[in-house]
């Protein structure tokens, strides 16, 4: 008889790389929409921003027709990165700026823009989301799980007596941006002081907890043998590591580069680079698997 205190196996290498491919997306993406600021007029910008959200769209879909768990999980990802950037953000600036809503300025410094401002009205609609989720739809999500066996106790399967059919790609095109926009709505709260305020002991103490939390996070990561669902899982680590990043950034505990792309060349290519690495080798990974079980098929 095996004994129970065998260790389970670590997949440290599969976690790090999808924790690192997740991650550095998170700087490029700021830095992407700073340097789209600067370089492209008005006009280009907002339809460049459009383009590269119908393009996270078109992604996402081709993503439903992929091969392997992979491969959809990646193209939910970037689908869903450009969805995020092109038609989430830079549409809250360009109704921002249109309407004139002023920047948040402290000291003569801007603190917060104009588009992230107005995003806490978002709250009803992502409400509504999180509504649908707990009551209509069966998940891998922990803390789904958790909050529905909290309400619905033995009822659950009655509830809900069937999953809806689920399709990686979307999986993590929904995953990612409803991370995004409770991580973006959690911060605006936070920051606003007519609630908090981002010097406030509990703005500090949710840091401290949402770092605690993503070590956890990481630790069960570790043992997910599977490259798509260590990837996904690793977007919620990222997201919840992210959250104290976006906090000791706003304390001026340390230099937040991305936010200044061009005077930190150096630093946000080789981040670009690390990034387009660690994609190339996940999507070969997952074609020359694909190609492996094929070949098995037909033999």
């Amino acid at each position: 008889m095996e004994s129970k205190n065998v260790k389970t196996k670590k997949h440290v290498w599969k976690s790090v790389a999808s924790f690192l491919l997740v991650l550095f997306a998170m700087p490029l993406g700021h830095a992407l929409m700073i340097l789209m600021e600067h370089l492209l007029d008005p006009a280009t910008l907002h339809l460049t921003a459009f383009i590269m959200g119908a393009a996270g769209v078109a992604m996402v879909i081709a993503g439903v027709f992929a091969r392997g768990d992979t491969q959809q999980t990646l193209w939910g990802l970037f689908g869903g990165l450009l969805f995020w950037t092109g038609w989430v953000e830079f549409l809250f600036m360009y109704y921002a700026n249109r309407y004139g809503t002023q920047s948040e300025i402290v000291n003569g410094e801007i603190v917060t823009k104009p588009e992230y401002l107005i995003l806490p009205a978002s709250f009803g609609f992502w409400a509504m989301i999180v509504l649908f989720y707990l009551f209509c739809i069966r998940s891998g999500c922990n803390f789904f799980n958790w909050c529905q066996e909290m309400i619905f106790r033995g009822k659950r399967t009655e509830i809900m007596p069937r999953p809806v059919t689920r399709h990686v790609s979307l999986v993590t095109f929904m995953e990612l941006n409803m991370l995004l926009w409770t991580s973006y709505l959690l911060l605006m709260f936070c920051y606003d002081g007519h609630f908090l305020g981002d010097r406030h002991p509990v703005t500090l103490l949710l840091a401290v907890g949402c770092l605690a939390c993503a070590a956890l996070m990481f630790r069960r990561q570790l043992k997910i043998g599977s490259w798509g669902a260590n990837i996904r899982f690793s977007i919620a680590t990222v997201i919840v590591f992210w959250t104290p990043v976006e906090i000791f950034g706003r304390m001026n505990l340390f230099k937040e580069i991305w936010i200044d792309p061009m005077q930190y060349k150096a630093e946000m290519i080789t981040l670009a680079l690390a990034f387009v690495a660690l994609a190339g080798y996940l999507y070969c990974a997952a074609r020359k698997k694909g190609k492996d079980r094929r070949t098995v098929d037909t033999e």
